[in-house]
């Protein structure tokens, strides 16, 4: 283990207290009756999705006063510092508030724009996902390893709506999805657990912002996958938000081969 993953593994503890803390809100929310608001940007908001942020800002300004905070809810601090969290309190709001369980908190730690860090939660189905860069990725303390599916037409594909894709995009994505042996929609985040987990192959999406990104970033790789934008670069807060993971390099040098015609 390098210095730099030592470092990002002494913040775990604090990425769990972030989730943990999020749970209280989130769960307490689920599945009752609540005021649904629109944003500017046309995605859905509940008093769950607020308050749990403001209970991981809370946190994190008691803890790390001095890193940066990049949330859905309650906007940026600090992106200039070393050390910046990213946090989602539920990603999958629209499947929140439909009463499904696939949604989940989303927590990520970057180094100098680098993500280092990776934490998932998924409050109803108990299950918490984690890892830091250049260490697996593990499911309540498992060790978890994507499929090692390396060919197309043999891969499982996820995206969560065909409502995320402009015209383009979608034609693109619907190309490239049409050639593989499965393709599903729904999951938000947890498609993307599915892959580090081995039940899915590849994930294809459109739209995203850096807190519905980053924090996959360590899962995926750590579990021996490879994620990255459209184009193949790394991901980063500044990124389009067009997103493909795969279970191995092949398979995503093979998506990407799709989506760039």
């Amino acid at each position: 283990m390098n210095t730099l993953d030592a470092t990002a593994s002494a913040f775990l503890p604090l990425a769990h207290a972030l989730a943990d803390a999020a749970r209280v809100h989130s769960l307490r929310y689920f599945r009752t009756p609540l005021d649904v608001l629109t944003k500017s940007d046309e995605s859905p908001v509940t008093v769950a999705d607020r308050e749990a942020e403001a209970a991981m800002r809370a946190l994190l300004q008691a803890h790390v006063p001095a890193h940066g905070i990049l949330g859905e809810e309650h906007g940026r601090e600090r992106l200039d510092a070393d050390h910046v969290w990213v946090i989602d309190p539920i990603d999958g709001t629209k499947s929140f508030i439909t009463g499904s369980p696939l949604w989940g908190t989303l927590v990520a730690l970057l180094h100098q724009g680098r993500p280092v860090l990776g934490l998932m939660d998924l409050p109803v189905l108990g299950e918490r996902w984690t890892a830091v860069a250049g260490q697996p990725a593990h499911c309540n303390g498992r060790p978890m390893r994507a499929s090692g599916c390396a060919q197309l037409s043999q891969a499982r594909v996820y995206t969560t709506s065909p409502d995320a894709f402009g015209p383009q995009d979608w034609a693109r994505f619907d190309r490239l999805s049409r050639q593989c042996a499965l393709r599903r929609f729904g999951g938000d985040c947890y498609a993307y657990a599915q892959l580090a987990g081995g039940h899915v192959d590849l994930v294809v999406e459109a739209g995203l912002q850096p807190y519905d990104y980053l924090s996959l970033v360590c899962l995926v790789e750590g579990a021996g996958g490879r994620i990255t934008d459209w184009q193949g670069r790394p991901l980063t807060v500044a990124s389009d938000g067009r997103v493909v993971a795969a279970a191995t390099p092949a398979l995503h040098a093979q998506a990407l081969s799709q989506l760039q015609e």
